[in-house]
């Protein structure tokens, strides 16, 4: 949501810091804030004022008419607050219909002043500009203020100024008081435009002789522009409607949001209600609420939530795994019910998220059996099937009643049926699998495309599109009545190759003669072209670095899709609307803040564009053009006959409900003409009327459906439209939202408009008053298909409508992606790995969890016993494996290996390169002598061989012992890296019967010459096969077959790879030159006729 309200202590802190104006502001930060764990002697040393003013006490947890309920205290010394919260505070009260427990009280000075001096003052903002509301009679009886208190409006964009204030609102101030309030209300609504509040209320504001005072505030704030304010803002806390209690668990959902790209949701209405929602969509949700209160169950309604803009598997986990513990925490005498529903979704893989839901009720099967709880699942999109499929089967693996339907069955039937009202099928039937839709089943690759371009009810098509008219000097440009044909041509911004790629299906299974996406543009990268599939074949499309470019080699574009970011999409928007050719422009994003949305509408109207959106999925209009994702997958495309018109015309907020709709209307009437979800936000950026004032003009159009919401008064113009005529055409409509009415506080739902500031905003009183005015509005969204059917079927027995043959659509290939998803093919793998896995929420080594492995402090010798050889090794081996790094690790700047690295970094070239060079180097002479070492003493030891035999063998053979003889070391000489492993293995392990054999082969060697000593390869190398031998994890084969494919050659080469490393970084950091080997350290020997 974006209008948050805030405490009335964080307003004024906002206000104090802030507001910039000469009159003199007074008590400035002159409040305490008291709750039940306050201590008093502390409060009084922060706040000395509380011991030597008169003070007032009231809640501070947006109460309105504080006054009129009596929870404000006045004119009071600090033992006389103490004494008055005694009664109140920890207190339940009743506040209208809302019970709740005063716990946060603020104390201020008293200020003395008479009712004259008291004065009203309102800023609020509405879709064409921000409103002023003053009245010179402030105060507790200040009664209604939309009658009797002056207006000014400022529109957007525009600047408040002292004169206009004083003319306009200050008519009846006294003349010594009007620059003192002018002055400060020009401060005010520049303060209310720079934080971005959205309401600010001051009642009573006081002007005495000393200043201005400011002594109660109620205020809103945009949350959305966070990004925008938060150096000022800091960290807000909003805090919940009274009367409802502010939860952990929402809190932690917040979180969740605040932290992903999707929308998840979380309010407790009531944690002992047993009925519990698991909604998918911010417009499903508040019809599911609608729907249970409508059949009795508000006062078992446990929560509001919901989780859209396709989560992941992880983030559906964590959302699952809070709404069973919280369900399951209390019982309840007719146990529980839980309702996982949803709309049909357009991009939501839902199979993908009902995986997390699986697994939060496998970990819960436990607690949700004891409480009898019953689970009804309807969900329809892409892969809806499998999901469904995955749904049932883990119902019958655990033994909770799970019930589950997709697309056959009405959204809302499941609320019926687990309310009992309803009786539940045994076997719904299923609709087609996606896989029956998109794989063709005939030998027909074409359908003649003039069979299908044209309006299902109507022999011609009527492609033309209407364009922006050219209106007189200085009146806004008006807008088309047509925004897509079947020669629309789009320009996408942002790289969403899945949207476009959508897009391109839909035409192409619409039979267009081109693509509609012309280009795409994306800042991040340079111009090249991406690959789309066109059907069958393969195309390039453009894309630019420049949107400037862009449209001048694609003059023929006269439509954006932006997905840009929220942060940018204003930017991106602008900078469309500078460019003539544009006439629409979607905005997909959600959470832009409604005065950048405004500015937008603002621009919008005077250059004659549409904008559908923000928070948007986008419109559709059939056998023509789709914007992004709207639609869904092609079998929702076809389910819904959306490849051809028909002739109905729908708008809806929602984007997900729109889906729906079409899938309503296909049900219904012979299929949807055109269909736009103009969004969630509270000013969208093209409105209801926009719309059904095109399809009232639009000849294709028969009839109209609206699904408004609660929240704005859009839906009155519609009223207004039937009862002057302007609408003729049937327009059925149903506004979402009746059940807030029915709580006892304040719910935000989904969408960020949907928040009713008045009674007229309610969704009850909109649908009352669309029936009055003559449109078809049906009980419930229940019956919402009914009536649409009523009214189709009458107009089809009139003539109006002649519906036409149905003709199929061209097969499109299927993605080999998506037949993969939905188990249709198989391919063998072009690699396998038995190590590591990191597809899923965490990185697994070799079947341990990373956080197993910093849990059970296995070091890195146990994530290399993982890595390398599959086994948990013991504490002993672990340790070894480092000391084994520790000790290979460098051996100084002469040996090859790190000579040549350091020639490298002295030739300029980077880490990597330098490092390589070093590596090369190792092989049986230098470093890789571990793996020869092993196999020459396990082959002589496992035959059986003497060491003096083996010795004596191997130089007859004319071969060298490897690990045996060092350059410097020697008997007299030990190695000490070679002693410290040597100690370290007699002590540790259970045996060492390699590394004693080799030893006497170093006493034999040594005696004949005494550099022959056993080295730290060899060592190595006979030591790690005692390891691999003893230590209990592996059979005799495999410990070979390690030694065998040269795994201990990988411990020099890991460890000297550090020493390589500090030598690269030694001769960076001591800016050493390119090396040039010394001409006196080379000898030069070349034939003696080449001298000569």
């Amino acid at each position: 949501m974006s209008a948050k309200a805030i405490s009335e202590q964080t307003a004024k802190d906002f206000l104090f810091k802030y507001i910039c104006t000469s009159s003199a502001v007074q008590n400035r930060f002159r409040y305490a804030s008291v709750t039940a764990e306050t201590d008093w002697a502390r409060l009084t040393q922060e706040h000395p004022w509380l011991l030597t003013e008169k003070l007032v006490v009231k809640p501070d947890q947006l109460i309105k008419r504080r006054g009129k309920l009596g929870l404000v205290g006045l004119n009071l010394d600090l033992s006389g607050v103490q004494e008055w919260l005694k009664s109140r505070l920890m207190k339940e009260t009743t506040v209208g219909k809302a019970k709740g427990v005063l716990k946060k009280f603020l104390i201020e000075p008293f200020v003395p002043h008479k009712q004259e001096e008291e004065f009203y003052m309102c800023v609020y903002a509405t879709r064409e500009g921000d409103h002023l509301l003053f009245h010179h009679q402030g105060g507790v009886e200040v009664g209604d203020v939309d009658a009797k208190a002056q207006r000014l409006m400022v529109a957007v964009d525009d600047k408040l100024g002292q004169d206009q204030v004083t003319k306009q609102l200050l008519t009846h101030v006294s003349d010594e008081k009007k620059e003192i309030l002018a002055n400060f209300i020009v401060g005010l609504f520049n303060l209310y435009e720079e934080l971005y509040f959205t309401y600010l209320e001051i009642n009573p504001l006081v002007v005495t002789q000393d200043g201005v005072y400011v002594l109660d505030v109620a205020a809103k704030i945009d949350a959305t522009a966070d990004y925008i304010c938060k150096a000022k803002w800091g960290d807000v806390e909003f805090p919940p409607p009274f009367g409802r209690e502010a939860y952990p668990e929402e809190a932690y959902i917040a979180d969740l949001d605040a932290k992903s790209g999707a929308s998840l949701k979380l309010t407790l209405l009531n944690p002992r209600g047993r009925i519990w929602t698991m909604v998918a969509g911010g417009g499903a949700s508040v019809v599911y609420s609608d729907t249970i209160c409508d059949l009795g169950g508000v006062d078992e309604l446990a929560n509001y939530g919901e989780y859209s803009g396709a989560p992941s598997e992880q983030q559906t986990y964590d959302y699952a795994k809070t709404i069973l513990s919280l369900m399951t925490r209390e019982k309840h005498p007719q146990g529980k019910v839980l309702i996982i529903g949803g709309s049909i979704a357009n991009f939501t893989n839902v199979a993908a998220t009902f995986k997390g839901i699986v697994r939060a009720i496998k970990d819960n099967q436990g607690p949700l059996k004891e409480n009898e709880v019953t689970i009804f699942v309807r969900r329809g999109g892409p892969n809806y099937q499998e999901g469904l499929r995955v749904m049932g089967e883990v119902g019958k693996t655990t033994g909770i009643p799970i019930h589950v339907f997709g697309t056959e069955t009405h959204m809302t039937a499941i609320v019926g049926m687990a309310l009992g009202y309803k009786p539940i099928p045994n076997q719904p039937p299923m609709d087609a699998h996606t896989a029956n839709f998109l794989l063709n089943s005939s030998n027909n690759v074409m359908t003649p495309a003039a069979t299908r371009t044209a309006s299902f009810s109507e022999a011609k098509p009527c492609d033309d599109v209407t364009p922006s008219k050219k209106s007189k000097a200085g009146l806004p440009a008006a807008k088309a009545t047509t925004l897509f044909s079947k020669h629309t041509k789009t320009m996408v911004w942002g790289m969403q190759t899945r949207a476009v790629q959508g897009m391109l299906d839909f035409d192409y299974v619409c039979s267009r003669d081109q693509p509609s996406v012309a280009a795409m543009v994306y800042p991040f990268t340079g111009d090249h072209k991406q690959k789309f599939y066109w059907g069958h074949k393969e195309i390039l499309v453009p894309v630019y670095k420049s949107m400037s470019d862009a449209m001048k080699k694609h003059p023929e574009v006269d439509v954006m899709i932006s997905f840009a970011s929220l942060r940018s999409a204003f930017d991106s928007t602008v900078e469309a609307m500078q460019h003539p050719q544009i006439h629409t422009i979607a905005i997909i994003a959600e959470g832009i803040p409604e005065a950048l949305t405004r500015k937008l509408i603002k621009m919008a109207d005077e250059k004659g564009v549409t904008i559908i959106g923000p928070a948007t999925v986008g419109g559709i209009k059939p056998g023509c053009f789709k914007i992004g994702n709207t639609g869904g997958m092609l079998d929702n495309i076809l389910a819904s006959k959306l490849y051809r018109p028909g002739s109905v015309a729908y708008v809806s907020r929602s984007g997900g409900m729109s889906n729906e709709l079409n899938n309503i209307v296909s049900r219904a009437t012979d299929g949807v003409y055109e269909g736009v979800a103009i969004g969630g936000d509270r000013y969208p950026g093209s409105t209801f009327m926009d719309h059904v004032l095109r399809y009232q003009d639009t000849p294709g159009v028969k009839m109209i459906v609206v699904l408004g919401e609660i929240g704005g008064t859009e839906e009155y113009k519609i009223c207004q439209g039937i009862k002057e005529g302007r609408i003729t055409k049937p327009v059925v409509c149903w506004c979402i939202g009746t059940c807030a009415t029915m709580f006892a506080s304040e719910v935000q739902f989904g969408h960020a408009g949907a928040c009713a500031n008045q009674a007229s905003e309610t969704a009850v009183a909109k649908n009352q008053a669309l029936r009055d005015a003559g449109a078809c509005v049906p009980k419930s969204f229940d019956e919402l298909g009914d009536v649409i059917r009523t009214v189709y079927d009458e107009l089809v027995a009139s003539g109006t409508i002649v519906p036409a043959q149905e003709v199929p659509p061209p097969t499109v290939p299927m993605d080999y992606s998506w037949a993969r998803e939905l188990g249709l093919i198989r391919k063998p793998a072009s690699f396998m790995t038995s190590i590591c896995d990191e597809r899923g929420q965490e990185l697994i080594y070799a079947g341990m969890p990373i956080t197993e492995v910093f849990k059970e402090e296995m070091g890195l010798g146990g994530v290399l016993g993982l890595l390398w050889f599959q086994r948990r090794l013991p504490r002993y081996a672990c340790h070894f494996i480092e000391m084994c790094l520790m000790v290979t690790a460098d051996h100084g700047p002469a040996v090859s290996g790190a000579h040549n690295t350091i020639v490298c970094a002295r030739a300029g070239k980077d880490l990597i390169s330098s490092l390589t060079s070093g590596l090369l180097t190792i092989g049986d002479r230098f470093g890789g002598a571990l793996d020869a070492a092993a196999k020459q003493f396990s082959k002589a030891f496992d035959s059986g061989m003497l060491p003096m035999d083996f010795v004596n063998k191997m130089k007859k053979d004319g071969k060298l012992i490897m690990g045996i003889g060092h350059r410097v070391k020697s008997i007299n000489n030990p190695d000490m890296r070679v002693q410290i492993l040597k100690d370290f293995v007699k002590q540790q392990f259970p045996s060492s019967q390699l590394l004693d054999y080799a030893l006497d082969v170093e006493k034999i060697t040594t005696s004949k010459k005494p550099n022959l000593i056993l080295n730290v390869d060899g060592f190595i190398g006979v030591a790690f096969v005692d390891l691999l031998r003893t230590c209990g994890g592996f059979t005799r084969d495999e410990a070979d077959e390690f030694v065998e494919i040269g795994a201990l050659n990988g411990i020099f080469v890991l460890g000297r790879s550090m020493g390589f490393i500090g030598h690269y970084l030694d001769q960076k950091r001591l800016k050493q030159g390119l090396y040039r080997h010394p001409w006196d350290d080379i000898s030069y020997v070349l034939p003696e006729h080449m001298s000569m």
